[in-house]
């Protein structure tokens, strides 16, 4: 692959097997970020896992300490109360049957899609447009529930859906390179803790395999799973 000219001058002297310590791996990564843009920090994280086998693929929610840095849009298919709920959480789109008809006709000017239990019928026709994108409702990442309110201000929050992809990776984004240094490293914390506990009794081996890390446009870092944000910061002071 051929690498940009700041890319490059940016990865000198840096070997993608060499492990860092993860505050140090945060530190190294907001210090070698490039871009005009604030570009988020991201983490590739490879599972001793068989995503092919259902009882073993890895997925949950967590609701990050200080937030991804990214506000989504939301949209709410509810009725009644439960869409003044939305509204009044601050839902960016509510409705019913008239926001999936524009779905079907390929409007997806939204990030995430929460829906009552009641209005999973009709949303059924959605599936072949949202599942590919990972937009489809579903109860497991909490994205079907009657706590409407509670759902759209813990995503405004910054919860995250994590889940392995088909080659057992969960990619996801713990913040911002405008974030502090702590702040990263209390969301990588907290990342790695919800995805240690998800872990499928049907896992064998070695669970966490390797964690890489990286700006948006800047180079990786492998980062070193038998050391702690925590243990780290213990031994620097």
């Amino acid at each position: 692959m051929k690498r940009g000219k700041s890319y490059t001058e940016k990865a000198k002297g840096r070997s993608r097997t060499v492990l860092v310590a993860p505050f140090s791996a945060i530190k190294w990564v907001k210090e070698n970020s490039f871009a005009k843009f604030d570009e988020s920090i991201d983490l590739s994280i490879n599972l001793g896992v068989d995503p092919r086998k259902a009882d073993q693929i890895v997925r949950g929610t967590i609701v990050l300490p200080n937030g991804s840095g990214k506000v989504p849009r939301i949209l709410v298919l509810a009725q009644g109360d439960k869409a003044a709920e939305a509204k009044n959480a601050g839902a960016d789109f509510v409705g019913g049957d008239e926001l999936i008809e524009k779905i079907v006709g390929g409007w997806l000017d939204f990030d995430i899609c929460i829906a009552t239990p009641d209005m999973m019928k009709n949303a059924g026709k959605l599936g072949k447009v949202l599942g590919p994108r990972k937009l489809m409702p579903n109860p497991k990442s909490g994205t079907v529930t009657m706590e409407v309110e509670k759902a759209v201000k813990e995503i405004k929050k910054g919860r995250l859906e994590f889940r392995t992809d088909k080659f057992g990776v969960i990619h996801i984004t713990i913040g911002r390179v405008s974030f502090e240094a702590k702040q990263l490293a209390q969301n990588y914390s907290a990342l790695i803790d919800a995805i240690v506990k998800a872990k499928p009794s049907a896992a064998k081996g070695k669970y966490l395999k390797s964690v890489y890390m990286s700006s948006t446009m800047g180079p990786s870092v492998k980062v070193d799973l038998n050391k702690t944000v925590e243990s780290e910061m213990a031994e620097v002071a």
